[in-house]
């Protein structure tokens, strides 16, 4: 039996480890890309004390080059690619619309969705020379199920474009087998929140208070990377053959309080 290969981007931390820890558990050779450091060595030190196949990647997913260089070390390392978990991204800055600069907008963009859009575009093809496979990016209920996160407008705006380009694609890669789809996390235990910036949030956010936590199933604490994973890992495997070009909200009923 061929083994799966998977390529996760912000594999470092969060819901990028917690996925290439259980797509490994799950039987896949694992691509972990990110920014070379001591989050990505870690996360591979930690795959080989388990026994399991993974190769460190180093690329800034909105950049063409790099992520064609990296897409290209996969490939000659395990020759072929069966799952791609698009998962890297950034907060970026939240601010008044007429405070955000259209620098910051910019790098919002270039990252969140120019990145997706290159994960999904330098990936296609070793996924179709494969004979099919699965895409997973995660988005947010950011953009998607809720609108009050103060000052995010280019965030939600990128939420929104990559559950629009899942659906787009979801009929163009129907004809080559490959089922693409989007998580959509509400709170979750990650530490994101380092690379945000929230300005003037007084003049953007909703005054709306909940005394018992905004994440109902778990009495207002945050979700657990793991919970995000688990629903990747499943779309990823075959027991999700028959689902693409949906958003999954992983959010415990945030999204539907907010």
């Amino acid at each position: 039996m061929v083994r799966r290969v998977a390529l996760v981007t912000g594999a470092g931390s969060g819901i990028g480890r917690a996925t290439a820890l259980s797509l490994a558990a799950n039987g896949c050779a694992i691509g972990a890309l990110g920014h070379k450091g001591p989050e990505l060595e870690n996360l591979i030190q930690e795959m080989e004390t388990k026994d399991y196949d993974a190769v460190m990647l180093d690329a800034d997913i909105s950049d063409e080059g790099q992520m064609r260089r990296a897409v290209a070390t996969l490939l000659e390392r395990y020759g072929r690619l069966d799952v791609v978990v698009a998962n890297a991204g950034i907060n970026g800055v939240w601010a008044p619309i007429d405070d955000l600069s259209l620098e910051e907008w910019n790098k919002t963009i270039a990252v969140n969705l120019t990145g997706t859009f290159l994960t999904i575009s330098t990936t296609v093809p070793h996924l179709k020379a494969s004979g099919g496979g699965a895409i997973i990016v995660v988005s947010s209920i950011n953009g998607t199920r809720t609108f009050t996160t103060p000052g995010a407008t280019a965030y939600t705006a990128t939420k929104a474009g990559q559950v629009a380009m899942v659906q787009q694609l979801a009929l163009e890669l129907a004809r080559h087998h490959i089922r693409i789809n989007a998580v959509c996390p509400g709170e979750i235990d990650t530490n994101i929140d380092a690379n945000t910036s929230l300005r003037y949030e007084d003049e953007t956010a909703i005054p709306v208070i909940w005394p018992e936590g905004q994440v109902p199933i778990t009495g207002g604490s945050p979700g657990r990377s793991e919970d995000v994973a688990d629903v990747i890992t499943f779309l990823a495997s075959d027991k999700a053959r028959h689902i693409t070009g949906s958003p999954i909200w992983v959010d415990g009923g945030q999204g539907l309080l907010r």
